[in-house]
């Protein structure tokens, strides 16, 4: 293991920092990587799940290493990030204290949190999952935060931290902002999840002098889908912060909440194209709205039909542009299924109010942090709840630890928007707390129940039949 880890750090670093050998260094890790993930296929997964991860993987160093040579990175910068992510998070930093975990529970830690640590911000979007407000008061305490990033430190080895909201940038408390929690933990990588309307230079050029935080920046398209749900003059804000980013050398990305409106603009390559190649984006999420938060609209979802288009278009970039786009919820062949619950290499999230959640789009909790963090209990505490036990075992069931053809169907990888039967059941069995009063009407509201049901139930239609010839007879072909 040491020298798989090594030989994988020191390839990377040539990559990264060395142009004159680059592309000889480029091939022999793309090589490795195909060999590790295809051929020995350690987890015995069925061999198109363990190539769309080949695929993935491959474009997002691609994706990188095009903005390293335009410029867009400086070498500062991707030194620093040699030293968080590439040998933290992705190489296993934190090791031992992911053994341990492993030894007292059966099982590996999640990777990370996502921390909403404000539910304030200074735009107001039309279905925010957030329901924030630039009048929202709602703020979690930055000594909690910092205890918060540190257990997941310390108690699981995690170098990986993830920073949503509100508005992560209108952040303070306790005299401090966003930028000290960046500062007090060095080795660790955060994604900060932003509008992009405050990255000013020196927001901008701060980033650059930490090079332990990258900002995904919110957009729904073109100009016209971005301006109509995040208000006038909002997409010139957003290039100018694009701007500001390229110019300090600091790796960004986009972050695209998925419609029933602005799924047609996503299937345009030109799409793609305009992020990745004129404004300079390293990576691109797709969140396919779920209809939670404030004034929630059913009709907002994507069809299963849109859905079906989309998984085809992020099959399609990934090989043909090398571009890196991660779809929620149609990459689930990435991570092995749901990642929430804070299953195994998963995550979960933790809001303003320190309530404790197996998801960002889960708004509904049994513990809260702050209250653990009183009766002297920590985060194994949280994560042990019968709420996120009987998530996990789910999970375990459908598809993490079940392998080659008896794996669940990874197009519909998600607990609550794929199989809302089954964690309605889950909710309602441990008797979970409403995050907000969207949150409460939605779980209580029997047309909601009817629309979410009806609707897994044409996406499965659709689905089981892709991942039967795309995916599972392909395998048995090749095992005959």
């Amino acid at each position: 293991m040491e020298f798989k880890r090594a030989f994988v750090s020191t390839l990377l670093h040539t990559i990264l920092r060395n142009r004159v050998v680059r592309n000889i260094a480029l091939k022999r890790f793309d090589s490795w990587l195909y060999e590790d993930l295809v051929i020995k296929n350690p987890e015995g997964r069925p061999k198109k799940v363990q190539e769309d991860k080949y695929i993935a993987l491959s474009a997002l160093l691609y994706s990188i290493i095009r903005n390293i040579e335009k410029g867009y990175i400086s070498n500062e910068v991707s030194f620093k990030i040699i030293n968080t992510l590439v040998k933290g998070a992705f190489l296993k930093g934190g090791r031992e204290a992911e053994i341990r975990f492993e030894e007292k529970y059966g099982y590996g830690p999640p990777a990370f949190i996502t921390i909403s640590p404000t539910k304030r911000c200074n735009l107001r979007c039309p279905g925010c999952y957030a329901s924030s407000s630039a009048t929202a008061k709602d703020t979690l305490e930055f000594d909690i935060v910092d205890e918060i990033v540190k257990q997941a430190h310390d108690l699981w080895g995690s170098r990986f931290m993830v920073i949503s909201g509100g508005e992560p940038l209108v952040y303070k408390s306790q005299g401090k902002d966003i930028f000290s929690l960046f500062e007090r933990h060095p080795d660790m990588f955060f994604l900060m999840y932003t509008n992009g309307t405050l990255i000013d230079r020196k927001a901008a050029e701060k980033m650059a002098q930490l090079g332990n935080v990258t900002p995904a920046v919110s957009v729904e398209g073109f100009r016209k889908e971005t301006e109509e749900r995040r208000g006038r003059g909002v997409f010139k804000k957003i290039l100018e912060a694009f701007e500001n980013l390229r110019n300090a050398g600091v790796p960004f990305g986009a972050s695209v909440t998925a419609t029933r409106k602005n799924s047609p603009v996503l299937m345009k390559e030109k799409f793609y194209d305009f992020y990745f190649e004129e404004q300079g984006c390293s990576y691109m999420w797709i969140f396919h709205y779920m209809p939670i938060g404030r004034d929630y609209d059913l009709s907002l979802m994507p069809t299963p039909q849109q859905r079906v288009k989309l998984f085809w278009k992020w099959k399609e970039i990934l090989l043909k542009k090398r571009y890196f786009v991660a779809d929620f919820w149609n990459s689930g062949t990435l991570a092995n299924g749901c990642i929430a619950f804070a299953r195994p290499g998963g995550y979960f999230y933790i809001d303003w109010h320190g309530n404790i959640m197996p998801c960002v789009f889960v708004p509904y909790y049994k513990d809260n942090v702050k209250e653990l963090f009183r009766k002297g209990k920590n985060l194994n505490d949280a994560i042990m709840s019968d709420f996120f036990k009987k998530g996990r075992n789910w999970q375990f069931k459908y598809a993490l630890r079940r392998k080659g053809v008896e794996t669940g169907n990874l197009l519909m990888p998600c607990s609550i928007r794929d199989h809302y039967e089954i964690f309605k059941r889950i909710a309602d069995d441990v008797k979970v707390k409403p995050e907000d009063e969207a949150a409460k009407k939605a779980i209580k509201d029997e047309k909601y129940y009817k629309s979410m049901v009806e609707f897994d139930k044409k996406l499965e239609k659709l689905t089981e039949r892709i991942w039967e010839e795309e995916y599972l007879k392909i395998e048995e072909k090749e095992t005959v």
